[in-house]
């Protein structure tokens, strides 16, 4: 088992409904990074910003990106994490085809997992051309267990409930500037509440709904403590290490776990 599990999160711009020059760009940046990475993070819909324009972008799990993802994966050794929209047949006789908003875990081994958004962002009528996630997926990578989520599903605090004693809570993100404030708070809230590492990847620029994004990507503690940060709108790549001592030594001193609320979802 590693106890240590060193993670790079790239900060970036994003380049509106272009997959290929989001991909060229995102090369050059994962190509940068040292290769004693375990794990790089990236943002919600890298590789097209975040759009309802399925139709126009989607692509299949055996499509371009995916590959480009494995292709990467593979030549870090690391494993790499970040979301898609994804296409496939529906099974509805209403409708041709579902349309995913997908996180991809690219293992360097090729295997992939995945996990479909589950809170679809109704504000921006998401929730109208997207179909909705209905499991969690917990990644177990070199003795780490991962749970990785997507931007709304920040807002709703027993979606993530640590009921799998999992260490690294991961928020991919296109969090615009507007609400940049609950994102900040409710990273630290999701550590506190579930002892965990939260790692929250987001996005810099505006899109072509006129909306802006400043980053704030950030990773924090078992305790709620902020290990590191980006300045505001710093396109960059910065890396951290999460140390497995840390949570063990936490959750040994304040059980807090023992005494959470047994509940089951019912969707």
């Amino acid at each position: 088992m590693e106890n240590l599990l060193k993670t790079a999160i790239i900060q970036s711009n994003l380049v509106w409904e272009n997959p290929k020059q989001n991909r060229i760009n995102f090369s050059y940046k994962i190509d940068a990074i040292s290769n004693d990475v375990d794990l790089i993070v990236l943002q919600e819909m890298f590789s097209t910003a975040y759009t309802i324009n399925a139709s126009a972008v989607a692509e299949k799990m055996t499509g371009d990106t995916v590959n480009w993802m494995l292709e990467k994966a593979k030549e870090k050794n690391a494993l790499l994490i970040g979301s898609i929209i994804i296409e496939e047949p529906s099974t509805d006789k209403t409708k041709n085809k579902n349309y995913f908003n997908r996180l991809i875990a690219a293992f360097p081994n090729g295997k992939i997992q995945h996990y479909d958004k589950r809170h679809l962002f109704s504000f921006a009528q998401e929730d109208k051309i997207f179909t909705s996630g209905k499991n969690r997926t917990v990644i177990l990578y070199k003795g780490w267990k991962l749970l990785p989520l997507i931007c709304y599903d920040l807002r709703f605090p027993v979606w993530a409930r640590n009921t799998e004693e999992f260490d690294v809570l991961i928020y991919v993100a296109n969090w615009p500037n507007t609400r940049i404030s609950a994102w900040d708070i409710l990273l630290k809230a999701r550590a506190i509440e579930n002892l965990c590492y939260v790692v929250g990847t987001n996005r810099l620029g505006k899109d072509k709904n006129g909306l802006e994004y400043i980053g704030h990507s950030a990773v924090i503690d078992v305790m709620g403590k902020l290990i590191l940060e980006f300045d505001k709108n710093q396109e960059a790549t910065k890396t951290v290490i999460l140390n497995k001592k840390h949570i063990l030594d936490s959750r040994n001193k304040f059980s807090f776990l023992n005494d959470r609320d047994q509940f089951k979802i019912i969707d």
